[in-house]
């Protein structure tokens, strides 16, 4: 059985979900990592070409997970189905992502807060749900990019300009920021995605 090293405060994949890999001839984290980038920038070209359209619902969000790590991983686009080190009880992510969807349109509709805050309000609730096995980070930080392009008509974040899938200090900040937003500070992640 695979193992792949996680970086800090990834979510470990269980035996079942390592076995949803698709091409067996990866077998470090960094080939990993390769193919998942190589899947992430085809899911760019396709945000690009296509029409923009509804994306706070669950179906632009599994669709977007799904062209993000579709060719690499066979459950892309569906909500985990086991408990992990954090987010909500699998059995919940439906009703929790509802709830996150409700709130977000009611912030919009009634500028409870600025874009940028509205943005990364969602990016950290979608990270906190936890909705699929892997890349949740990735994958919340593209939807706070579509948010900021799609429906606000701005430039998107910047999230620290490093690949935040390696360890580093950069990583260790944006992780903290989540952690701090976890209690309810938003302060470090206001300040990290515009870094």
């Amino acid at each position: 059985m695979r193992q792949f090293e996680t970086p800090l405060g990834a979510t470990p994949l269980n035996p079942d979900e390592v076995e949803g890999l698709k091409l067996k001839h990866i077998t470090t984290r960094a080939e990993l990592d390769r193919w998942e980038q190589d899947n992430i920038q085809d899911a760019i070209g396709w945000l690009e070409s296509r029409q923009n359209a509804e994306i706070l619902d669950e179906k632009f969000i599994t669709l977007l997970h799904k062209k993000m790590f579709g060719r690499v991983w066979k459950w892309a686009g569906n909500f985990r189905r086991s408990n992990k080190n954090i987010g909500v009880e699998w059995v919940h992510i439906p009703v929790e992502l509802r709830h996150l969807l409700n709130d977000v349109n009611y912030w919009i509709e009634n500028k409870v807060y600025s874009h940028d805050e509205i943005a990364y309000r969602l990016h950290h609730k979608l990270v906190w749900i936890h909705l699929f096995p892997n890349g949740n980070g990735r994958h919340s930080r593209m939807m706070a990019d579509v948010l900021m392009s799609d429906v606000f008509g701005l430039k998107p974040f910047t999230w620290g300009t490093v690949n935040l899938t390696e360890d580093g200090m950069t990583r260790k900040q944006y992780i903290d920021a989540l952690m701090a937003a976890d209690e309810q500070d938003y302060s470090l992640l206001e300040a990290f995605v515009r870094s």
